[in-house]
């Protein structure tokens, strides 16, 4: 979500891009039904891990790197000629104290995966940095953007593994998080759309769509776009709140830690081996675990780099072992 789209006319800025509300409010009900699909998850109605992997992980990635995009796309319209610092810092302002205010509250409610820099700790870092780059040629801002986009694949180093530096983006693996949006890759969003509305604003692009009134249909998108961070901070305790009265009345089936981490697994061994493979290697990592007594470790959290190697010794010995199994059922 972005809060950088004038609000008024003024000097030198065209008017107001009613159809950039109108894309905002379609992404902020996007994201509201990813985030009531991720309820009915927690609360044990749908399998676990739907929401973490395919489709369903295409579709979060697409909501937020539209939201950031726009966050580009409003940067330069509000201050591409100009920084009009007062309305800056009040809207910095304004989502930094949202974004501490979910890390508070879900540091309370959810400790195992809370929201230390989410998609609003995004925002507000990527609005300051974005800054620097208001001045400088389009194709320059969309070539950084493309590294920005890069660097996780080519630079990630245990270095960043300690949690202060999470927030970079570049650590070995991925902290916990339920809502983790860290500044590479997701910085190149927010540059994309800074170096394109240049481009469009050298041919006049801005001027024409801001003439573009939609029906009256778009009202309530337009409504929901242009208060969208009250939206962001309301909809989710809202949903959250009417699944748990749901659960209330009509409680999801309770399923052990076992059965949970089994369907967890086989969902996201599934997205690289086939599903024979998966059973077998779930049920090897499973019995790994039990005969440790760790798997309360595993749902723990553990975040320490001993238990990192511990879980991807397990994980290579059972892949080994599970395709011996496969082999030597293949040639029988």
């Amino acid at each position: 979500m972005s809060i950088h789209t004038p609000t008024a006319p003024v000097q030198d800025q065209p008017r107001r891009i009613i159809s950039i509300d109108v894309l905002r409010g379609i992404a902020l009900l996007a994201m509201a039904s990813y985030h009531f699909t991720w309820d009915l998850e927690f609360f044990g109605y749908t399998e676990p891990g739907l929401t973490a992997f395919g489709w369903w992980k295409i579709y979060a990635r697409c909501i937020a790197s539209t939201f950031l995009f726009l966050v580009g796309v409003s940067l330069f319209l509000a201050h591409g000629k100009k920084i009009r610092w007062n309305g800056f810092w009040k809207r910095f302002a304004m989502v930094a104290v949202a974004a501490l205010a979910i890390s508070v509250v879900t540091r309370i409610a959810t400790p195992d995966g809370f929201i230390f820099f989410g998609i609003l700790h995004e925002i507000a870092l990527a609005s300051l940095l974005g800054l620097l780059f208001l001045r400088l040629p389009a194709l320059l801002t969309l070539l950084v953007a493309a590294l920005v986009i890069a660097a996780p694949f080519y630079l990630r180093s245990e270095f960043f593994d300690h949690p202060w530096l999470w927030w970079v983006g570049l650590s070995a693996v991925n902290p916990r998080s339920n809502d983790y949006v860290p500044l590479f890759p997701w910085f190149g969003a927010v540059l994309v759309g800074i170096g394109v509305t240049k481009l469009a604003t050298a041919s006049a692009i801005p001027a024409r769509l801001a003439g573009i009134t939609p029906g009256r249909w778009a009202n309530p998108l337009v409504f929901i776009g242009r208060h969208s961070l009250a939206f962001y901070l309301i909809h989710q305790p809202l949903l959250i709140s009417c699944v748990w009265l749901f659960a209330q009345v009509m409680p999801a089936p309770v399923e052990t830690k076992q059965d949970n981490f089994l369907k967890a697994c086989q969902v996201s061994c599934e997205q690289q081996r086939d599903k024979a493979f998966c059973t077998a290697y779930c049920g090897c990592m499973l019995n790994a675990l039990e005969s440790e007594t760790t798997l309360d470790r595993l749902y723990n959290n553990d975040q320490t780099a001993e238990w990192k190697a511990h879980l991807g010794d397990l994980a290579d010995s059972c892949t080994a072992k599970t395709d011996d199994k496969m082999m030597e059922g293949g040639s029988q």
